[in-house]
């Protein structure tokens, strides 16, 4: 398989008329559901709501049509709200096009190196602590415009920013808390009615309509942006320099990241349910050109989006013809019926963002986690609290090098060696049954390891050393449940050794796996030990210890 193979190649082989017309179908619904997600995202990251739109269309097209899933949806997501907000109110609009066309360059040589498995394999606790983190962001981002509170400028900052909101609550705007409460009692109960049809969808035309018909004193996207444009931007490449790149470079890492994650994690969830199988490295590539390409536009970064991903599928979606016909589907309803856009409430957009945020909190999740060991609890909560209070950048970063402590305190704890001095048993998986119950010969020692052997757990060698009071003639090292050793393994191994050496003990090692004794030879320690003193058996072991007592008798 190629490394860049994009799935709509795949798909078109073995096309049909019927499933073209399902995709179209599916691609004009879930187009619909993402005008207001994605007007929605961008007010809440601080830019206008075309930018959302941009981003809808241009990554959205980009996405299907590059990218390694048969169903992905592409666009603005909340998970970027915190970060893009965080960019735009320290470097403006401009520095958020170049962070994300940074970004995307980085999503390509992801790709490129073949990484996208790897990024799986950060920690569910991890995962689940920053989305928790962003959704209580988002969540708080929304107050000024779901209260209607009057606050000319809301703090970025968590702390400084409730307690502006406390100030002014004697500022709220009841029209706007009955929009916005009206708006989330819609999304709701709605699915009760239908299930086929967002509830999201249904509360904008609906609230909208209402507060044009009564008139109602709430603040609009109209109101606040004036009139959005009808048409795509022309694209244009951002004036970049080497001082602008060092200082977005770590922002562009946090989206990279980010985007990578939750459109990896998006295509896993879509495969479970269309039974099919994504191409991860090949997807990185297509978010990768997407997100330039939205740069480009004037876009927000952009990624796999689960929810418009589900939504895609439960309508029939199956290729990636249904992503390209809701990039279409958004392109000409902002060309064509923009002009209402203007009427919709901020109270109504923020109410839709409110439920976005339940359900993107994970709070079963976030609950069930807090119930693991002590060192996974440690890892969720740092996590969503530094997402909080100081930043995602620092949240990820701490998140995963504290999961990576945790796992290997875990790993060590987890490698343990036995000393066998006097008689050899007979062992659970009913090994050398000949040698149940023998005496070992006097002055020999059997060192059964246990577990991996790296750096975390390669001081066991001197903890059972310190142990032992008289020194045996012959000790045995028993490997045959050690799978991998890494370097500091090895040097506690030659140091072992070495001590062997100066104390005259003959050294027997037996049981070795493939790993471990290529290890060994590499390093040169397997013919300092000898090939005569290797073994696979645990009886040939014991002969050979019997020779080497003879050997050693004056």
């Amino acid at each position: 398989m190629l490394m860049f193979s994009p799935k709509l190649l795949t798909c078109l082989k073995d096309y049909s008329k019927q499933q073209f017309v399902t995709d179209c179908v599916s691609g004009f619904i879930v187009g619909i559901v993402a005008i207001p997600l994605a007007i929605a995202f961008a007010i809440a990251s601080g830019v206008s709501p075309d930018k959302g739109l941009f981003t809808a269309i241009i990554a959205g097209f980009l996405v299907s049509m590059l990218g390694g899933s048969r169903v992905q949806i592409g666009g603005p997501t909340g998970a970027f709200v915190v970060i893009v907000y965080g960019i735009v109110q320290k470097h403006g609009v401009d520095g958020l096009i170049i962070a994300t066309l940074m970004a995307g360059i980085l999503l390509i040589i992801m790709g490129v190196a073949k990484v996208g498995t790897a990024v799986k394999f950060i920690p569910h606790s991890v995962i689940v602590g920053f989305t928790s983190g962003i959704a209580v962001i988002i969540f708080s981002s929304q107050v000024k415009d779901f209260l209607g509170l009057k606050i000319e400028k809301v703090p970025a900052e968590f702390v400084e920013k409730w307690r502006i909101f406390m100030e002014h609550m004697g500022t709220v705007n009841y029209d706007a808390l009955i929009v916005g409460l009206l708006t989330v009692l819609i999304i709701i109960l709605f699915p009760r009615i239908s299930k086929r049809v967002p509830g999201a969808l249904i509360a904008l035309i609906s609230v909208s309509s209402l507060v044009a018909y009564f008139h109602l004193p709430v603040e609009t996207i109209g109101s606040r942006f004036g009139e959005l444009p009808h048409v795509l931007p022309v694209p244009v490449f951002p004036h970049i320099s080497f001082s602008i790149i060092s200082e977005l470079f770590q922002p562009a890492i946090t989206i990279a990241i980010l985007g990578a994650v939750e459109s990896l994690l998006s295509a896993i969830v879509s495969d479970g349910m269309i039974g099919a199988k994504h191409r991860s490295n090949t997807e990185l590539v297509g978010q990768g050109i997407a997100n330039i390409g939205s740069a480009l536009f004037g876009g927000m970064p952009a990624t796999g989006a689960i929810a418009r991903t589900v939504t895609n599928i439960k309508n029939g979606g199956r290729t990636p013809i249904a992503g390209i016909m809701h990039a279409i589907t958004v392109l000409l309803i902002m060309m064509f019926l923009g002009i209402w856009i203007k009427y919709v409430p901020l109270a109504c957009l923020a109410g839709i963002l409110v439920v976005v945020a339940y359900h993107m909190s994970e709070w079963r999740s976030f609950c069930e986690l807090l119930k693991w060991s002590r060192g996974g609890k440690m890892v969720l909560l740092s996590t969503f609290l530094l997402t909080i209070f100081v930043d995602l950048n620092a949240a990820i970063e701490w998140g995963v090098v504290l999961a990576s402590f945790v796992f290997m305190k875990r790993m060590a704890d987890a490698t343990h060696i036995k000393v066998i001095a006097k008689e050899y048993e007979e062992d659970e998986k009913g090994e050398d049954r000949q040698l149940s119950g023998f005496v070992l010969p006097a002055h020999v020692e059997i060192y059964e390891v246990n577990g991996p052997l790296f750096f975390g757990a390669a001081n066991r060698f001197d903890e059972v050393g310190r142990q032992i009071n008289e020194k045996p003639k012959v000790r045995i090292l028993r490997f045959r449940d050690v799978p991998v050793i890494d370097s500091t393994g090895m040097y506690a191994l030659r140091s072992f050794y070495n001590k062997c050496k100066k104390d005259q003990i003959a050294l027997i090692i037996t049981g070795l796996h493939v790993q471990p004794l290529n290890e060994m030879v590499k390093s040169n320690l397997y013919e300092l030990i000898g090939e005569e003193n290797v073994f696979s058996s645990m009886k040939e072991t014991i002969l050979r210890a019997q020779e080497l007592l003879k050997e050693s008798k004056p």
